[in-house]
Formats: C-alpha cells, sequence, structure tokens
C-alpha cells in the first residue's frame, strides 16, 4: 500500500492540463526533497518545476491527508454509533461547515478583519465545532449519552444547520456567490497550497496515531453498552472524546476542501471485507486505501475531461455509490463480523 501511495503521488503530480513527463516528475520531487543534492533540474523546463512542486505537490498532499482524515473518521462514527450507515457528516458536521461556508461566502466580513483573509475556512470550521458541540449537548441531556440519540441528535442539529443555509441563500442577491456556495459542496482541492498544508498535516496526522492505538476501545464499542459496561469501559467518556476528535479533523478537513462524499462511508466496508472487523488491523489499512482512493479520484477529476476540472466530490460519489451497492447486496456481508 505505502508502495502505490508513493507511486500513485509521482503519477498524480505528473498529470493534468500540463503533462509532464514522468520520469522529470520524479527528478523534480527528489532535488526538491533532497534540496538539491539528488537530482538535477537543468534539463528540465522551469515551467514544468513550478508547476509540480508550486501547483501539485500541495494538491497531491491534500489528498492523502484528507482521504486518510475521511476514511479513520469513518470508521470511528460506525464504531461509535454502531451503525453501517454512519460516516463523518453524520452528526451535523456536513450542514454545520455549509452555514459557515454560505454564510461567509453570501454575507461576508468586513474588510482588513482575519475573517476576510481566510473567511471561508475559518467560517466552514467554526460552523463544524458549533454543529458538533450542539450535538454532543443535545445527545447528552435526560441521562447517559448513548449511539442512538447521537444519531437522533445529529439529524436534529443537520436539519436545523441546513434549513439556516437555505435561509440565507433564498434572501441572497449574489448569483457568483450561489455559485461559489455550490461548488465549495461538492468538494475540490483547488484551494490547496504549501501554507495550509503544514496545519492539515499536523491535525490529521497527530489524530490519526491516536486512533490507530484505540483498536481494543473501539472493538467493544461494536459490542454493545451492555457488553462495555460489563468489561467496566466508560463508553459514554470515550464517545465524547472520540467524537470532538472527528469533528475537529473533520471540521478542519471540511474548512480546506468543502464536503467529499462516500469516502468515510464506503473505505471502512471495503477494509472490513479485506481483513476483517479487528480495528487493530482495521484502522491502519483503512488510513493508507482513503488516501490512495482520493489520490486517484483527483486525478479522474483533472483528466476526464479536457481542460475541465470537475469538483471531486462528484468523482467519489460517481464511484462510491455503485461499491456501496455491491457491498449492500453481497451476500454473507455482515457489519462488525
Amino acid at each position: 500500500m505505502l508502495a502505490a501511495i508513493i507511486f500513485s503521488l509521482c503519477f498524480s503530480a505528473s498529470v493534468g492540463q500540463a503533462d509532464v513527463p514522468l520520469k522529470q516528475t520524479y527528478n523534480i520531487l527528489v532535488s526538491k526533497i533532497s534540496g538539491g543534492t539528488l537530482g538535477s533540474l537543468e534539463d528540465i523546463p522551469k515551467s514544468f518545476v513550478n508547476i509540480i512542486w508550486q501547483v501539485r505537490v500541495p494538491r497531491v498532499l491534500f489528498a492523502v491527508f484528507i482521504g486518510m482524515a475521511l476514511a479513520i473518521s469513518g470508521a470511528v462514527m460506525q464504531a461509535l454509533v454502531q451503525n453501517p450507515l454512519a460516516d463523518p457528516y453524520i452528526l451535523g458536521i456536513s450542514s454545520g461547515s455549509s452555514f459557515g461556508a454560505t454564510f461567509a461566502i453570501l454575507i461576508g466580513f468586513g474588510g482588513g478583519s482575519l475573517f476576510s483573509q481566510f473567511g471561508l475556512a475559518t467560517s466552514a470550521f467554526l460552523g463544524a465545532v458549533i454543529a458538533s458541540l450542539s450535538v454532543l449537548m443535545l445527545s447528552s441531556i435526560g441521562g447517559r449519552m448513548t449511539s442512538m440519540k447521537l444519531v437522533l441528535s445529529g439529524s436534529v442539529i443537520s436539519a436545523l444547520f441546513s434549513s439556516f443555509s437555505s435561509i440565507i441563500v433564498y434572501f441572497a442577491n449574489n448569483s457568483e456567490g450561489i455559485k461559489s456556495v455550490t461548488f465549495w459542496a461538492m468538494g475540490s482541492l483547488a484551494s490547496s497550497s504549501w501554507s495550509k498544508v503544514p496545519i492539515l498535516a499536523v491535525v490529521v496526522s497527530v489524530i490519526t496515531v491516536f486512533f490507530l492505538f484505540q483498536h481494543r476501545i473501539l472493538n467493544t464499542m461494536l459490542l454493545g453498552d451492555e457488553a462495555a459496561t460489563t468489561l467496566g469501559i466508560p463508553l459514554s467518556k470515550y464517545r465524547r472524546y472520540y467524537m470532538l476528535l472527528t469533528s475537529l479533523i473533520t471540521g478542519v478537513v471540511v474548512a480546506y476542501s468543502g464536503m467529499i462524499g462516500f469516502i468515510g462511508l464506503i473505505i471502512p466496508h471495503i477494509v472490513r471485507g479485506i481483513v476483517g472487523s479487528d480495528h487493530k488491523r482495521m484502522m491502519p489499512m483503512t488510513a493508507l486505501i482513503g488516501a490512495l482512493f482520493l489520490i486517484w479520484a483527483d486525478v479522474i477529476s483533472r483528466v476526464i475531461i479536457k481542460n475541465v476540472e470537475l469538483p471531486i466530490g462528484i468523482i467519489t460519489s460517481i464511484i462510491g455509490a455503485p461499491l456501496f451497492i455491491y457491498i449492500i447486496v453481497k451476500k454473507g456481508y455482515k457489519f462488525g463480523g
């Protein structure tokens, strides 16, 4: 899987509206990563170097970290709520982010402020956090938090924030802004840049590594609340921690790339079919396959129509829907078994 990801990184960086030979792409990457001590750029056009290093490499890294984040979040959420249909957006995160982004695009902020420079990403992230905290508070009312209360609370908060977004769109007199909201909602990696990579890389890497070591708790969650209580594991406490972390990682992803569907839903199911439902084996493979899947989805979005870049969310849905239908109709498939 690691070898496949490395090859995919090089291939993805070499294709696009301006194709760069794979050998030259490899030389550029080796030279830049080694600080010029390895590889030579003398025979490579400077335009190729700038395209690969300044535009496509940050984009491919975005695909790696975002695919990893969504896949890991999906696996955690499916165990958290004991529902095979769960994905990172089930707790209203997508609707909260949409509201924040819609607010930033169609209403905006005053010039010269922090929000005027980072309005879209900041507002989308804040919307995701507010939605997640609302779900957490609502599901805790009236006693212990359960998986059923989480799902129901997420549905309520999601509907509420969706209605807020619809109100803003309905009264907005800004056709260009509405078009931007629609494009953002479909998901895209076009906003990638070197300045954004460090934040995304740190948040995704730290939280992913944390969840890789939580396999025992995640396995226990699949057994249900009664079994966990018998084993002396306070699932309610872990649900809060896990929900906050998945909200954080998903909020950062959505703030940078918009909503990219189906990755968190189908990748964990695919991995279970390969390595089984034990999260000790499942979680590392989920992260790797999620990264690989989004790299190639991004390649398809850039090359399927000449001189046109499709929103990556369209590609993931076109690929993901048939795969999920196959998983549903496949005989013998059981969630957690």
